[in-house]
């Protein structure tokens, strides 16, 4: 198998492609719905944790690829990575246009005046569809890639971002809402498996 053949060439121009979509798409969002000016390069969502993963996984895919080249020909492993990747876009992008005003990249820790409790849309099935798509989008990313170790370790890592910051977030909402968050949130999932 040749190391840049077909299949290293589809599946990593999928990777860049889906990169590029994402993180286009939230800045081009974001300046949208929030106007250009209140809008910086962190909305981007890109960290040096982040670049960090992404590199050590572009390593493991390039040493699975020369030392165990048919690791990555599993095509129904690698679309089922592309499948999660759509529709963890999907439900991030519905998050993001149905929040509108209320979707910010920042926890908020102050309320102001026409912030308001979004229960409508995706919302009315998943309390934190924005973190759920991201959960799916960047898993499904590794599974595109055919990278068993990161799968496991991206899937654990957003895991645990989440399972810190969604009680974190979800302070903040119970007291800017008081009973109506605690309602809702007694009602409608997390969206992120094992965060009530």
């Amino acid at each position: 198998m040749e190391i840049l053949g077909y299949t290293s060439c589809r599946q990593l121009s999928q990777m860049l492609i889906t990169i590029l979509v994402f993180h286009g798409s939230e800045f081009i969002l974001a300046a949208s719905i929030h106007g250009k000016s209140n809008v910086t390069c962190r909305d981007l969502l890109i960290s040096k944790y982040y670049l960090l993963a992404l590199m050590c996984s572009l390593l493991e895919y390039f040493l699975e690829l020369f030392l165990f080249p048919g690791l990555k020909e599993f095509w129904w492993i690698s679309n089922l990575g592309f499948a999660m990747v759509v529709i963890g876009e999907i439900i991030r992008k519905l998050a993001i246009l149905t929040a509108s005003q209320a979707f910010t990249h920042t926890i908020r820790i102050h309320r102001d005046e026409q912030h308001k409790l979004v229960t409508c849309g995706i919302y009315r099935f998943l309390r934190h569809p924005g973190y759920s798509g991201f959960l799916i989008w960047s898993v499904g990313t590794q599974v595109m890639l055919c990278n068993p170790i990161s799968t496991v370790a991206f899937a654990v890592i957003v895991w645990k971002f989440f399972a810190d910051r969604i009680p974190y977030e979800e302070h903040f909402l119970r007291r800017f809402f008081g009973s109506q968050y605690v309602e809702y949130a007694r009602h409608v999932p997390s969206g992120v498996p094992f965060i009530r």
